[in-house]
């Protein structure tokens, strides 16, 4: 395909994609109101188990309808993603060889999943966290957070936590392409560990240590999973050059 060709094939793609979400949102509208008061729950409920005052203010007279619209958008984009993701992948398959595209689609197939459990876990600990933070306020006070503040945290903190669960796959990603090895990986283990016991930490209140440990948990095991598959394939790519050395004098790369 010439340049023009590929800049109308790009173009669309990106149509297919935005009516798509645009589609999805209209959903998600409808689908907002549900679900921004269970985002809004856990602070109602850690107030009163505190004895405190603690509301959502809208300080702004469109910040009401900003934030269904936000919620919205954002499911959109989740609804529609098996189409998004076609559509990207679309795109991108022809210019794959045929062992890429194998590991595309694995890698596709694998963080999609690992993402919206991530995003599970995330929304699980969120009233945790709010029980944390807002427990450094002194008792007979009240907690006053905008909307649009509240729910940036809220999305921020799931959105975090899904991203956690897809880096075991980019960690495997880069074994792939060649750019870590198994045994690098394998070496980090220590900081690994300690990087996914701090956040869990923070993620979870001190007397919370059950809940800490259900988020810390997969997110090591995934680690060691990533490190394992890294290792195999090392393995699997220095056999195959061995074969092509002693067939050919010639290396995989080559």
């Amino acid at each position: 395909m010439s340049l023009g060709e590929h800049l109308i094939e790009l173009r669309k793609r990106i149509t297919i994609i935005a009516v798509g979400i645009v589609v999805a949102a209209i959903g998600g509208w409808l689908l907002a109101p549900p679900v921004w008061a269970a985002l809004s729950q856990p602070l109602l409920k850690v107030a009163e188990a505190q004895g405190r005052q603690a509301t959502i203010n809208y300080t702004a007279v469109t910040e009401a309808f900003d934030t269904q619209f936000a919620i919205a958008i954002v499911l959109g984009v989740v609804i529609s993603s098996p189409l998004w993701l076609y559509q990207v992948w679309a795109f991108i398959v022809p210019a794959l060889h045929k062992r890429e595209k194998k590991y595309a689609i694995g890698f596709l197939a694998a963080s999609l999943p690992l993402f919206l459990a991530g995003c599970a876990a995330g929304w699980y600990v969120l009233p945790h966290i709010v029980e944390l933070l807002t427990g450094f306020a002194a008792s007979g006070t009240t907690t006053l957070l905008t909307a649009k503040f509240y729910l940036d945290f809220s999305l921020k903190l799931i959105l975090a936590i899904g991203i956690g669960f897809v880096l075991p796959v980019i960690l495997v990603m880069l074994n792939f392409a060649r750019v870590m090895t198994g045994q690098a990986i394998l070496k980090g283990w220590r900081w690994a560990i300690l990087a996914i016991t701090v956040f869990t930490a923070l993620a979870t209140p001190a007397a919370d240590v059950v809940s800490m440990f259900l988020l810390a948990i997969p997110m090591v095991g995934l680690y060691f999973l990533a490190t394992a598959i890294a290792m195999l394939n090392d393995k699997r790519y220095a056999k195959r050059e061995a074969a092509l050395n002693a067939e050919y004098g010639i290396r995989v790369d080559d």
